[in-house]
């Protein structure tokens, strides 16, 4: 079954895995189509539709990747900062990065690739169709754009968790406590605020006050086993797969679409760029999701009613 052999370890992480462009270069192996037409007559009578998004999606919101170039908060880069032993060595700094981010996103709206999602899965929905959404962004701008049962695979920037008692609870304050408040610059010459831990977000669990953490997953940790068997159970069902705005480089998800496709289910890829399992997948439609995703996924003339 798709991804079995990761499952039953027990300890599916998140990690960063960059693999060759060169490798993939030159294989020799036919293109994927940007036949709209024929991606349009598959979608009309699929069933179960899956959707994988990835930070792609959110860029065309203006929501920094912090990946590829100039992927820098001051001067780490993300995975120097989305880690365990970061946030034990500096919990005030990796909270200034996430205040940040949080701050950031509370001023971004969903774009036609989130509305056009949350539109389909209505509109399907009511046909008795099934689409399922899982995403790799922490920024739920699908579930503003309207979605439902969004699966998460790495959590949420308006989530936190206690350190001390395991409370994990939805959090959309602005700011998250009164010391960050201002806080968070990303420009590299700024100082690091050095906030008292005992002054970072805290636990609001009677006679808690623990430590908050964001409730996201951070690379090295493990992906929540729930979350990824549903996704395991959607992704064998499927009989539609897109694959919108990720590079196909973080793993566990970015294995999941070349599954699919390798039991020859029909996957189409929207992205700005070619990604190493591009040539694994029937349709390839390049350019901004915004403008390709609505296009695609807009009611077919055929469509079951």
């Amino acid at each position: 079954m798709l991804t079995r052999h990761l499952y039953c370890r027990g300890t599916v992480t998140r990690s960063l895995f960059v693999r060759s462009k060169k490798k993939y270069g030159n294989q020799d192996m036919s293109h994927p189509s940007s036949d709209l037409a024929a991606f349009r007559e598959i979608f009309s009578k699929a069933k179960h539709v899956a959707i994988l998004t990835g930070a792609g999606v959110s860029a065309e919101s203006g929501v920094p990747t912090f990946r590829g170039a100039g992927g820098f908060w001051r001067k780490w880069e993300a995975q120097q900062l989305a880690t365990p032993e970061a946030f034990s060595r500096n919990p005030s700094r990796v909270w200034e990065f996430y205040h940040y981010r949080r701050e950031v996103m509370l001023t971004k709206t969903p774009n036609p690739a989130h509305l056009a999602i949350a539109e389909c899965q209505e509109r399907l929905g009511k046909q008795g169709r099934v689409v399922t959404l899982v995403t790799q962004n922490i920024d739920e701008l699908h579930r503003r754009a309207g979605s439902k049962d969004v699966l998460e695979l790495h959590g949420s920037l308006f989530k936190t968790r206690c350190m001390s008692c395991g409370h994990e609870s939805a959090n959309h304050k602005s700011p998250i406590c009164a010391a960050l408040k201002g806080k968070g610059a990303p420009d590299p010459n700024t100082d690091d605020a050095k906030i008292p831990v005992n002054y970072l977000p805290r636990c609001e669990e009677a006679d808690c006050r623990g430590l908050l953490r964001p409730a996201v997953v951070w690379f090295g940790e493990n992906l929540d086993s729930d979350i990824l068997r549903r996704v395991e159970e959607e992704l064998n069902s499927c009989d539609l797969c897109l694959v919108v705005g990720t590079s196909s480089i973080v793993y566990p998800a970015a294995m999941f679409a070349p599954q699919v496709a390798a039991r020859g289910v029909p996957v189409a890829e929207f992205n700005m760029e070619h990604t190493p399992a591009t040539m694994q997948f029937q349709f390839h439609f390049h350019g901004p999701c915004a403008t390709t995703l609505p296009a695609a996924l807009a009611p077919h003339q055929f469509e079951t009613k």
